[in-house]
């Protein structure tokens, strides 16, 4: 009997219980370090109702025309405030909780921010959408007073497309809203009103990625721009006063100085495209003052669809624009000196500019401020003294951070670090930020000193064991102030003693800190320094989240270490069910979950990036589920695809994946945990890629493969994919070589397809599940397509992730567990 084609299903209840699990809230301190922000969250997974409602896809965006905003929206449910006391722990409970109240019951709660002072709340609500709820519609904007909880609205009718509402100093926000008596949205015209024509006459060059939900007619540009087009507004706190600020236009970003006396104001027009995302569309960038005013103009770009397709290109002209945070009120941006093109020889190759906005409108002009000879991807502030440049190379994975004074221009730039970031032993961390009584962060400068505080992962051959180091910048030597210890895996986090802009001391230092073991949930601690590096320090409990799944709690987890044929060291995650015996219980089925990478070095490739500590957070559709199934699980295993000097590493991406297969399948073998005749193979994305492959040049190594929102066909991704520079035709055998749809006629182990109705992600087209499926079932290969409505490239809805792992299930009971004949009931 032929199993139901329709119908959503449930997985076994041990599945369906982990999945369902409520979360925690999740939480937000208060800027001044005295309170913190409880946010209630609804159940981890949505109704396929709210997933189904209308969506436009326009330009790059999905979205929701019914409330101006994107589509598919998260919330929480509620906010509580609790003051941070000494001995407070959380989830706090309800007798110490001040709960956000005035606000129409049922609301969900979006763009939750504290004001700089701590003193306010502020948030969007929006109608859940229920039959007994009130009419869905533009998102309005309520403030709370933190104290007392009491809530009121500012400001309905917003746009959240492009922006949310942000602080303007303590007392004002600024927020899009959709035009005043704004007509009815076009009408798609019921017929053809001419063919759609797209004009290359001239030859020019312009290679893309493949994009999806682009415009394809005049209807989407004119649609595009109605749901787009909004009017800025300033909306006082403390009387509730709104001020339109400039024109209704196309905004996509608006930025209020640290001071709160100035603006930077970024919108789109026209001529639109039908080959590229609205984030390459014609942008204007502007300088106002506060009350909307016109100072200078900072950028007037052009259409980009000639952005070459190579990793490290950019767009011509000003690019990041933005504010110092270091500063009152100084411009910063970064403009390419190569045409945007890393393949084009220039030095420098990007030079960053400053202007401070109260000169900005006579004509003094930028100054130039710094320059890399590699593509700039930023600057950390600290002070006239001190701010740190990084730069990048992609080919080389080269990685460049150095100093300079912003003050001192003239100085150039020392080198700090020069690495290859592949390398992860040789990470020497990030720098600790700082809040400052502007709301900004800059560098946490220990003592007002050239010293920072560095937090890296700590990544060794023994696992990654997170430090807190103290880095001189005169000597470059390091003291390391804290590090991670066995039998845990701890981080620091966010500093706690950054207060009213004083200096940093090691003396009463105190941070947030994570700590977790395999077994245990990850909880939050405050450590103190109290005498500073040498001295003692203290910690105490924040947090008691409670296990997110009991039922499996006590699961077994080994990182193991194994060599591939040539050489290259390999790292996988074993996981084994409660309880498990291997004299006991013996080989069990095992799923193989995995994501191939690439990498330009061998030692790269083979270090170790993981802790033998870390907690096992399970997710809605995590292979882990199948632990309570008594299925040992091999998550993770490294599938490195390595070249080094000028070779290409998908030029051998075949022979080198089937070796990392073969290499996981033999260590799980020796290790006699796994059955190796009831070994599936899966992946999501790329990794579906990876499992259809493995089906097709590695069969003997599996039972079955599951692959799901994967691309199978190469040819249908032509300028590039993953980490592929190079098109289509400059590599046409590897891309024949690297698509498993090409080789669907090798493939005859039994192979699960599942893909989103809706996938936005670039080049995973639904279509490439559809034709794979096809070429399969073509060639007689026990396949199955499962087509999830509504959905994208990830999962959300209950009803579709429930399906998903109902299916999964069945596949492995099927054609794994049982190993039954897998043309016997097709």
């Amino acid at each position: 009997m032929r199993p139901p084609t329709s119908g959503y299903r449930l997985p076994p209840d041990e599945i369906v219980e982990i999945v369902d699990q409520p979360p925690e809230p999740s939480l937000a301190f208060s800027p001044d370090r005295k309170k913190v922000m409880q946010l209630y969250r609804p159940p981890p997974l949505p109704p396929i109702s709210e997933l189904a409602r209308p969506e436009l896809k326009l330009a790059g965006l999905r979205i929701d025309a019914e409330l101006f905003g994107s589509s598919r929206m998260g919330y929480s449910t509620g906010i509580a405030v609790v003051a941070m006391t000494d001995d407070l722990v959380i989830p706090a409970p309800a007798s110490l909780e001040t709960r956000v109240h005035g606000v129409p019951e049922g609301c969900w709660y979006n763009f939750v921010q504290w004001s700089d002072d701590s003193k306010h709340i502020s948030f969007t609500l929006r109608s859940a959408g229920g039959a007994s709820d009130p009419p869905r519609g533009p998102l309005e904007l309520w403030v709370a007073d933190s104290d007392t909880g009491a809530a009121r609205p500012l400001l309905k009718n917003l746009n959240t497309i492009f922006d949310e509402p942000t602080w303007m100093g303590n007392d004002y926000i600024i927020a899009a809203v959709v035009p005043a008596g704004v007509g009815p949205p076009p009408v798609k015209p019921p017929s053809a009103i001419g063919p759609n024509v797209q004009d290359n006459t001239l030859g020019k060059k312009a290679q893309a990625r493949t994009y999806q939900d682009l415009l394809k007619d005049a209807y989407d540009e004119d649609t595009f721009e109605y749901y787009t087009n909004t009017e800025l507004m300033a909306v006082q706190v403390s009387t509730g006063e709104v001020t339109q600020l400039g024109p209704p236009r196309l905004y996509t970003a608006v930025a209020p100085s640290p001071d709160g006396q100035y603006l930077l104001a970024a919108w789109l027009e026209r001529p639109f495209s039908y080959n590229v995302p609205c984030g390459r569309f014609p942008k204007r960038i502007q300088l106002w003052d506060r009350t909307g005013k016109v100072i200078h103009e900072l950028a007037n770009l052009p259409l980009a669809e000639d952005i070459p397709i190579a990793f490290n290109s950019c767009r011509q002209g000003p690019r990041s624009v933005g504010w110092r945070s270091d500063k009152p009120a100084e411009l910063v941006w970064i403009e390419a000196q190569d045409g945007g093109d890393p393949a084009v020889e220039a030095s420098p190759r990007d030079i960053v500019y400053t202007m401070p906005a109260d000169v900005a409108g006579d004509g003094t002009g930028p100054q130039k401020l710094a320059q890399t000879d590699l593509r700039c991807g930023g600057l950390f502030w600290g002070n006239d003294d001190l701010a740190l440049i990084y730069e990048s190379e992609w080919k080389t994975r080269r990685s460049v951070v150095s100093t300079f004074a912003p003050s001192k221009p003239e100085q150039g730039l020392e080198v700090l670090f020069d690495r290859n970031y592949e390398d992860a032993y040789s990470d020497p961390g990030s720098p600790a930020s700082r809040r400052t009584s502007l709301g900004t962060y800059v560098l946490a400068m220990v003592d007002g000193q050239k010293k920072l505080l560095m937090q890296g992962p700590g990544a060794s051959p023994e696992g990654n064991r997170p430090f807190l180091d103290v880095l001189d910048l005169e000597t470059k030597q390091t003291q390391r102030l804290w590090q991670s210890s066995p039998p845990y895996l701890e981080d620091t986090g966010s500093l706690l003693c950054d207060k009213h802009d004083q200096p940093i001391k090691l003396e009463g230092l105190s941070m947030l800190l994570t700590r977790e073991t395999n077994l245990e949930t990850p909880q939050i601690y405050i450590k103190k320094w109290l005498q500073g590096p040498e001295g003692e320090s203290s910690e105490r409990l924040l947090t008691q989240f409670p296990h997110p799944h009991p039922s499996i709690k006590d699961l077994q987890k080994e990182v193991i270490r194994y060599k591939r044929d040539d050489g290259i060291d390999m790292t996988a995650t074993l996981y084994l069910p409660p309880g498990y015996s291997k004299d006991k219980d013996g080989p069990l089925p095992c799923l193989i979950w995995a994501y191939p990478r690439e990498f330009k070095s061998k030692d790269a490739a083979g270090q170790m990036r993981k802790s033998p500590f870390s907690f096992s957070s399970i997710g809605a559709t995590s292979a882990l589920l199948w632990l309570a199934r008594r299925y040992a699980i091999l998550d993770g295993p490294t599938m490195p695809i390595v070249a080094e000097g000028d070779e290409e590493p998908n030029n051998t991406y075949v022979e080198q994946l089937t070796a990392s297969a073969r290499a996981a399948v033999q260590e799980l073998e020796r290790r006699g945990v796994a059955d190796t005749s009831k070994i599936a193979v899966g992946g999501h994305s790329y990794g579906a890629f990876m499992a259809a492959n493995l089906l097709a040049h590695a069969p003997d190594l599996f039972a079955c493969g599951i692959a799901r929102s994967g691309a199978y066909n190469r040819t249908l991704t032509p300028f590039g994919f993953q980490a592929e520079e190079r098109t289509l035709w400059e590599a046409t055998d590897t891309y024949i070589n690297m698509s498993p749809y090409l080789q669907a006629h090798k493939i005859k182990k039994p192979l699960l397809l599942i893909h989103g109705e809706d996938d936005n992600n670039t080049g995973t087209f639904p279509m490439q599940s559809e034709r794979f499926y096809a070429a399969l079932k073509g060639h007689g290969a026990p396949c199955k397509l499962v087509i999830l409505p509504h959905e994208s490239h990830g999962y959300r809805a209950r009803e579709s992730v429930m399906h998903t792992l109902y299916e999964m299930d069945q596949w492995l009971q099927r054609f794994c567990e049982q190993k039954q004949d897998p043309m016997s009931k097709l």
